[in-house]
């Protein structure tokens, strides 16, 4: 955009936003401060923000002085509301909540894997929730699914043992709400999420290594998500490593590092040490033994390791494996541990691989467990869904074309109301 005073003001419009959103609540006086703007422009910004619907008076200020107490100003959260799904195997979970990010209602339920059901249960499960929050239209929602996402196209590729009504939910998404839908992968939406409020917060750089199911990573680097030419960065079961008697193909990460820290692997181990535990609800196995060995205690103060102990040694070990490796290519200072084997291992198995990976690795890592556990990928999910809202409604408006006044392209996506498919 050239140098206009429309450009101008459209660009001190959205610093005073961006400052609302991040400091919350301000006053005229300190936007001023904050933004370093004259008081005439402080105030021509907050009188075309009012007018615009995006900022209120929400209170005054409790400062100590004379005459009477300023005003201060805040975006207006219910200007727009949005959605996130965590879509899992057989199951969604989602919450609503408004520009802000404040969470308004939320829910999980079993959808089946048909995908001739399991999409329209899925959205009735969201028109439902957005129904308990009392919310009519959603701007944006945002969607956290297994498998890779092309950055070129945006749209969820296929992978191995990735259901086919995950790609019918997308379609189902967009034909039932007029709203944006974005999709990203669960394990970036779960790096976001621990960046943004959770084990990383602090760090611009960091890897978050996902032990679930399969195993996966997500690559953080100077703030940004790093996804690759394809979508592919941090496919790390393909990652030949030592210790799996095979090496991964085209077709197979049967020989690469999820044979050995996939959940199929860790039962395995688990097995081996003798240690056995029953899942709670749908948790899965693997999840499950992790948790027992860490409820079981350290080691025994004579005499060989406890199974348990041993156990978890032998697995930090070989999740440590991967971390040398991923760390002696991107050297990220610090490797956050999610998923649901992380979740189950917290603190004593990051413990664990923080020390074998100090025997590995001459590049100094820390070692985290992930602090959101099984909300990650949804708070992820409504991070991407926040940002992309704000990013349209914040967004400056293109300049009048011969006099005639730009239309604002968002005004019609948060006024139309949600489909109803009456499923319940």
């Amino acid at each position: 955009m050239s140098a206009t005073p429309s450009t101008a003001r459209a660009i001190n419009d959205r610093l005073a936003l961006g400052l609302l959103q991040s400091e919350g609540p301000l006053t005229a006086g300190q936007l001023k401060q904050l933004t370093g703007l004259s008081r005439p422009t402080i105030a021509d910004l907050v009188e075309r923000l009012q007018e615009s619907g995006l900022i209120s008076v929400v209170g005054e200020s409790g400062a100590q002085r004379r005459g009477p107490n300023a005003r201060l100003y805040g975006i207006v959260a219910d200007h727009a509301h949005l959605a996130a799904l965590d879509v899992r195997q057989h199951s969604v979970s989602v919450l609503v909540a408004d520009l802000l990010g404040r969470v308004l209602a939320e829910a999980s339920a079993p959808v089946g894997a048909d995908p001739g059901t399991a999409p329209t249960r899925a959205v009735a499960l969201l028109e439902r929730t957005a129904e308990r929050a009392g919310v009519t239209a959603v701007h944006t929602v945002g969607v956290g699914a297994p498998g890779l996402v092309d950055p070129a196209t945006a749209e969820l590729r296929s992978g191995g043992g990735l259901p086919t009504w995950h790609h019918a939910l997308l379609t189902a998404l967009h034909q039932r709400f007029p709203a944006r839908v974005t999709v990203e992968n669960e394990t970036n939406l779960a790096a976001l999420a621990e960046l943004r409020e959770g084990a990383a917060r602090g760090r611009d750089t960091f890897v978050l290594l996902w032990l679930g199911q399969g195993v996966g990573a997500a690559v953080v680097l100077d703030g940004a998500l790093r996804r690759g030419a394809s979508g592919g960065a941090g496919e790390i079961g393909f990652l030949p490593v030592p210790g799996t008697g095979a090496l991964p193909s085209v077709t197979s990460c049967g020989g690469g590092f999820h044979s050995l820290a996939g959940s199929g692997a860790v039962v395995e181990l688990a097995a081996r040490h003798g240690v056995t535990a029953t899942p709670d609800g749908a948790e899965p196995h693997a999840a499950a033994l992790v948790r027992a060995a860490v409820a079981a205690g350290g080691p025994e103060a004579d005499g060989p390791p406890a199974p348990a102990d041993a156990f978890l040694d032998e697995l930090a070990g070989r999740i440590a494996v991967g971390a040398a490796a991923v760390t002696a290519v991107l050297d990220p200072g610090c490797v956050v541990l999610g998923g649901e084997v992380g979740r189950a291992g917290g603190a004593v198995l990051a413990e664990r691989v923080g020390a074998r990976l100090a025997t590995l690795s001459p590049l100094r890592t820390e070692v985290r467990a992930g602090e959101l556990g099984g909300t990650a990928v949804l708070r992820g999910a409504l991070c991407t869904a926040r940002d992309a809202a704000q990013d349209e409604l914040f967004a400056p408006q293109p300049p009048a074309v011969d006099g005639v006044k730009a239309l604002v392209r968002n005004s019609s996506k948060v006024s139309r109301p949600i489909a109803r498919s009456g499923v319940r």
